[in-house]
This record gives C-alpha cells, sequence and structure tokens, in this order.
C-alpha cells in the first residue's frame, strides 16, 4: 500500500495547481472595472455592485438600487520544462471562463443589502497524456462558486460597517497518468477522482470617509473548509496484477481566508488613485489528507504541504475623461504561495493593467478591462512516487480580459 498512497497523493496534490493566475489557488477575478487598476482600491472604490466581492460596508456608499453582470476570461501560457527526462510541455492551463454577478438595494440612508455570486478558488491545468513525468502531472479541475447575501450599516457620516456569510459549492475532477511507469501503455490512467463539497463561512468590512473624496476599507473573508465526498479510483492492475480499485474516501481543502486595506482618493474632476494591501492566509495549508475506511489505518495517503502567508500590492489610477468615458491603469505583484512543483508551478507575478467606462446613461454603463501577466521562471525538483529526483522550470503569462455592464434603478 506504500507506494500505491504515494501514487495518490501526487494526484490529489495536482488539485492546487495555478491557473487561477492568483498566488496558489486563488481567483481574483470579480470585476472588469477592477481588472482595469489591477483591482487596486477594491475594497474602498466602490464604483460598482462588485465592490460586494471585497467589502460589503461599501454598500452605504450607493444611493440606488444597482445591478451587475461580469464576464472574465483567463488566457494563461504556462509551459514546463522537464530536464530529466528531456521533455517540453506546452500551454498546460487553458483558457478559462469566469462569470460573477451582484445586485445591491439600499432601504434607506443607513442600511442596505447585497447579493453576490462569483468564485475565490479554482483551477485548470491540463499535461500530455504520453508525459514520461504523468505520475506528477495529468488533468486536474476544481472549481467553487461562492453565495454571499450582505448587510451594511452607516453608524455616522464616516463609518459603516458590513457583513454576510457565504455558502461556497465545490467540484473537483482529475486523473493521472502511469507515464514512463506504463512500459507498453503510455498513455494509461494511473489515478483518477470525482467528489463534491459545500461549505459556508463568514466575511466583515469596514468602510470610513474622511470626506466625499477620500475613504479607507477594511474587509475580512474566513477560510472555508471544503471536504469532498467522491470515488478514488486506482489502475495499478498493469503493475501489480490485481484488479482496479474504486475507494469511497473524503478529502478536506482549505480555502483560505482573505483580508484586505484599501484606499481611495479623489483629487478633482478629472484624476483619483486607489490602492490595495491584500493578505491571503495560505500557512493553514499544511497536508493533504485522504481518509476512507476502506483503507488501511483509515488513511488512504498523506502528502505534507509547505506553504505561506502571501500577499498583494497593487496600485491604480483612474482618469474621467468626459461624461461618457472613463480610463483606468493599475499595477500589482502578486506573492508566490509556496516553493514550485511540477503540480503547483508558483511564482511571482507582475499585473500590467488597463480598462475604461462607457457611460451610456447615469444609469447603464459598461466596463471592459485587460491585463497582461508576467511570471518569474522557476526552477524546481521534485520526487517521483518511485523516489526519483526529476528536474524543472516553469515560465508563463496570461492574459485577462473581462467585461460588465451595470444598471441602476
Amino acid at each position: 500500500m506504500s507506494i500505491k498512497k504515494r501514487y495518490i497523493a501526487c494526484v490529489i496534490g495536482t488539485a492546487l495547481s495555478s491557473q487561477a493566475y492568483a498566488a496558489g489557488y486563488q481567483v481574483s477575478e470579480h470585476s472588469a472595472a477592477g481588472l482595469g487598476r489591477a483591482y487596486a482600491g477594491d475594497a474602498a472604490v466602490a464604483d460598482t455592485a462588485a465592490v460586494i466581492a471585497r467589502n460589503p460596508a461599501a454598500m452605504t456608499l450607493f444611493k440606488k438600487a444597482e445591478v451587475s453582470g461580469v464576464a472574465s476570461v483567463i488566457n494563461p501560457s504556462v509551459n514546463i520544462d522537464d530536464h530529466t527526462n528531456n521533455e517540453k510541455a506546452k500551454d498546460i492551463a487553458p483558457i478559462s471562463f469566469i462569470p460573477a454577478a451582484y445586485y445591491i438595494q439600499p432601504l434607506n440612508d443607513k442600511v442596505a443589502v447585497g447579493l453576490a455570486l462569483f468564485s475565490n478558488y479554482g483551477v485548470t491545468t491540463d499535461y500530455p497524456k504520453d508525459m514520461k513525468s504523468g505520475s506528477l502531472a495529468g488533468k486536474t479541475s476544481l472549481a467553487t462558486i461562492n453565495l454571499n447575501p450582505n448587510i451594511a450599516y452607516r453608524l455616522n457620516p464616516h463609518f459603516s460597517i458590513g457583513a454576510g456569510v457565504s455558502l461556497v459549492y465545490g467540484t473537483a475532477e482529475f486523473d493521472r497518468r502511469l507515464g514512463s511507469l506504463s512500459y507498453s501503455m503510455p498513455s494509461s490512467n494511473l489515478i483518477d477522482m470525482k467528489g463534491t463539497s459545500w461549505g459556508w463561512g463568514l466575511n466583515i468590512g469596514a468602510l470610513y470617509e474622511l470626506d466625499q473624496n477620500n475613504r479607507f476599507g477594511l474587509s475580512y473573508r474566513s477560510q472555508v473548509d471544503l471536504d469532498f465526498d467522491g470515488d478514488f479510483t486506482d489502475y495499478l492492475g498493469p503493475i501489480t496484477g490485481k484488479p482496479n480499485n474504486t475507494v469511497s474516501a473524503n478529502l478536506s481543502l482549505p480555502l483560505p481566508a482573505i483580508a484586505e486595506f484599501s484606499g481611495f482618493h479623489q483629487f478633482d474632476s478629472q484624476w483619483a488613485i486607489s490602492y490595495s494591501l491584500q493578505w491571503t492566509q495560505y500557512n493553514k495549508f499544511k497536508e493533504i489528507k485522504a481518509t476512507s475506511s476502506q483503507c488501511n489505518s483509515g488513511t488512504c495517503f498523506l502528502k505534507k504541504e509547505n506553504y505561506k502567508n502571501t500577499y498583494r500590492w497593487a496600485v491604480g489610477t483612474t482618469y474621467t475623461m468626459n461624461d461618457k468615458w472613463t480610463l483606468r491603469y493599475g499595477f500589482a505583484l502578486d506573492q508566490n504561495a509556496g516553493q514550485a512543483t511540477l503540480s503547483i508551478p508558483d511564482t511571482d507575478r507582475y499585473w500590467y493593467s488597463a480598462g475604461a467606462t462607457y457611460h451610456f446613461n447615469p444609469d447603464l454603463s459598461v466596463d471592459m478591462g485587460l491585463s497582461y501577466i508576467h511570471s518569474k521562471k522557476a526552477s524546481f525538483k521534485e520526487e517521483t512516487p518511485t523516489g526519483d529526483m526529476n528536474s524543472f522550470t516553469s515560465t508563463g503569462s496570461a492574459y485577462l480580459a473581462a467585461m460588465q455592464i451595470n444598471y441602476r434603478f
């Protein structure tokens, strides 16, 4: 069972790869307006209803009901050089589509409620089926969706607070291949898994307004623990001479807590700046452990992880050109969450963003955002299930585009 457990550990470990194109397995794509300024100031700007995803207290800034719908697309280019096997895997992360929707309803001059539907975490990667390091790679898909009702209250002309509850649904599907272990069957599966989970958490926020043109936002979103129930199947028959085996098991995966501080300053009728510091509590992700009564000692596998808390710095500008057009620019540094591996080729990322809003009238607008993300090269070594040490290098970049429609009524 020891070799088999190590195989399964490699499978589940790759469920946390970096297709999300933020630190670790985080998703930042919440709005097109925010993308245009690299999400700088998102807990304080409150230019669209998408602010719910970052700070519920900012809902008190809305005088009319507003609804926003967002469509984001990520086109990554992540390449892996396997120096040990002299192979290259290109474009391991496919194009991904991320939708979101938001609604804010002011009840009076002090109370507002809102509902958000978005994602904070999710990944997708797909390595070539005949890759010799298939036991460390394969296909991975992890998706989450967060249904998040919120309420905000203005305590006085300067200070507002807000809170909400998150109901998170997650799905996971991934497989690994025999690779160089397959002998005469280079595309044979090694392990596959499908599972679903529900989890819940809390979020709180505060907004302090110095005056109409200067404000600060602070928010916190709690950790959500997903306990995936699913079927794990190994296909080790060609090696062990035993039948394939399917085991019902449970896998716990934390969606780490997030805190953000933002500032917004309107200098004149045209120019404004915004900035953010975001913290993600990745050090809570210490191990990957699957359990089942059908496994020896109740543990199907155990894999230790070495993650650390991360920070994301962002600064952006907003330029109101006229009553029809608003322009945005931004830059961000997204710190890596852990040591790079083939399953998690995580590294520091640099965001270069621009965007615009077209106002059809005071109540209807369309936001557009575009970012280019450059990732630092990462060289690393990783141990295969048979105990060999392989050497890899990862390089990558990505283009992000988003469009958003907003309507006030």
